[in-house]
């Protein structure tokens, strides 16, 4: 996402996907009941970051329910 945003151009589909990346990492740090901070740190790496950061938010999750199980 840094790079179209430094580019200044982005289709509108990449828009609503880092969107919807962007709720859904919402969603998850809310339901692992993360502080404010947490939750803005996953929601920034996202942002600059879009699917690559979204997988490591899925990667830490799985690997705390593993852990706690």
């Amino acid at each position: 996402m840094l790079i179209f945003l430094l580019l200044g151009s982005y289709p509108w589909v990449l828009l609503l996907t880092w969107l919807v990346a962007l709720y859904l990492t919402f969603v998850e740090t809310r339901e692992q009941r993360l502080d404010f901070m947490h939750t803005l740190w996953w929601m920034l790496l996202v942002f600059l970051t879009h699917f690559v950061g979204y997988l490591a938010l899925r990667g830490w999750v799985f690997y705390r329910r593993r852990a706690t199980a």
